[in-house]
């Protein structure tokens, strides 16, 4: 059986099409949850066609969202008490099909480690999807690049989305395989075939803001400095609208940033569900972002971005569609102002990367046997 442990948002999101892929070839897949994030779960699950979590890896009752770094201990804590008393039931619940088990794992959070973990412990291989990726500085992003080192020496399998993150993993043990592309390129296709339901009024040109990395809004002279160098770059032809949530709101707050945001050229708008943030994104006309999801998928869908941190992970589209900041206001103020040369051509029909991942499996555990009659 297939065990995909996730426990973030993001994490379900990327991970959607693999599980699907997987039923949809007949193979017995479940989610395992560890609870990072939880007061999106529901909504996250409905909107992206999953079941209900098969399995809680801390008690369900009274999971909560981490918010701190200083909840992580008592929360890891939670996850290896609840495995390891329900060891042996975890354990029959992943050979029940009897084919032999893989855990499969996601990117860079602490559930990437946590799960890698219970993989091991339950007896199981380890699949890592967007294996490979690396910053270059082994604390920034912290605790993401801590987090993708310690999985890359756990995981059986490292999916990477490029050449160039398999370059990165080539001394690591266990097979690399390269998918193409993030598995997030078929979450966005998913996502752009569904209606959604008008999410926020939005003019007919409009720049799209996403910044929420702790790095940034806790620094709030740099925060202050992004903000105003937005507001001055827009215009009545073409406002910029910023997707906030509530803990960056209560950053604007507290650092006195409210008056920056007129409701007319400069709009401060409530973060989206991921079904209805694909919309919005795919009609905007740039992007500035502190999130590398987005980074990836402004790429595939060829829209300028601006990547406002000091290193990242992905380098798809660097210095064609994309530009790296490095808080550097200056370059984020010229790519405001000549952001319609960073334009590309879309390439979301170009990779399948959620069918690579489950035809290696297959050749792991083989087909099941209807599909193999």
């Amino acid at each position: 059986m297939f065990a995909i442990i996730v426990g973030t948002t993001a994490e379900l999101i990327k991970m959607a099409p693999v599980y699907h892929e997987l039923q949809d070839r007949g193979h017995a897949a479940e989610i395992w949850y560890t609870a990072q994030h939880v007061e999106e779960l529901e909504p996250s699950l409905a909107d992206l066609g999953l079941p209900d979590i098969a399995e809680w890896l801390v008690p369900r009752e009274g999971a909560a969202n981490l918010s701190r770094p200083a909840e992580v201990p008592g929360w890891v804590l939670r996850v290896a008490t609840t495995v390891l008393r329900r060891r042996a039931a975890l354990r029959r619940r992943l050979f029940s099909d009897r084919t032999a088990p893989v855990v499969l794992v996601h990117g860079d959070t602490f559930t990437a480690v946590v799960g890698s973990l219970v993989g091991k412990v339950l007896g199981a291989r380890v699949a890592h999807v967007e294996a490979g990726m690396r910053s270059g500085n082994i604390f920034n992003p912290l605790p993401e690049e801590l987090n993708r080192r310690a999985v890359a020496h756990l995981a059986d399998v490292h999916f990477a989305p490029t050449a160039n993150e398999a370059r990165n993993l080539r001394r690591r043990r266990g097979a690399v395989v390269t998918t193409g592309a993030n598995t997030v390129l078929d979450s966005m296709r998913m996502a752009l075939s569904k209606p959604a339901e008008a999410s926020i009024p939005l003019p007919e040109r409009y720049g799209l803001v996403t910044l929420h990395r702790f790095e940034l809004v806790r620094q709030e002279d740099v925060y202050r400095r992004s903000l105003e160098v937005l507001r001055d770059a827009a215009t009545d032809e073409v406002p910029i609208v910023c997707l906030t949530g509530a803990s960056e709101r209560e950053r604007i707050d507290a650092y006195g940033l409210r008056d920056l945001f007129d409701g007319t050229r400069f709009l401060l708008a409530d973060k989206l569900s991921y079904i209805r943030f694909q919309p919005v994104l795919a009609h905007a006309e740039f992007v500035v972002t502190d999130s590398g999801g987005v980074q990836e998928e402004t790429n595939f869908m060829g829209i300028p971005c601006a990547v406002h941190r000091t290193h990242t992970e992905r380098h798809v589209g660097e210095g064609t569609q994309m530009v790296l900041t490095r808080y550097d206001v200056d370059v984020l103020r010229d790519f405001l102002a000549h952001h319609e040369q960073y334009r590309s051509a879309s390439r979301l029909d170009e990779y399948r990367p959620s069918g690579v991942v489950v035809d290696t499996l297959e050749l792991m555990v083989g087909a099941p046997a209807a599909a193999a009659d």
